[in-house]
């Protein structure tokens, strides 16, 4: 009948995963790591972001208390989250 049917042999939960052609290769550990100064830079963002909004609302920037320093701490506090998530 057909030639290409498997005998049990050939499948089932002892044969090895390469032989059923069901294997992955895994990648290797240390070949997808952040650089070093990567978690720095989301820390720096994080702190200047709120360091920003914070300075604010104190009135201690130049100009009076403006929306757009509030634009500028929140644009860099979501830069840091967003790198966080790129973190490995």
């Amino acid at each position: 009948m057909a030639k290409n049917r498997r005998t049990s042999k050939e499948m089932g939960r002892y044969v090895a995963a390469e032989q059923r052609g069901r294997y992955t290769a895994k990648r290797p550990q240390d070949s997808s790591k952040s650089p070093r100064w990567f978690g720095a830079l989301i820390l720096e963002l994080l702190g200047f972001g709120l360091l920003v909004i914070i300075l604010n609302y104190l009135n201690v920037l130049p100009g009076a208390v403006s929306p757009w320093y509030l634009v500028l701490g929140l644009a860099a506090m979501f830069a840091a989250f967003f790198l966080a998530t790129r973190y490995k």
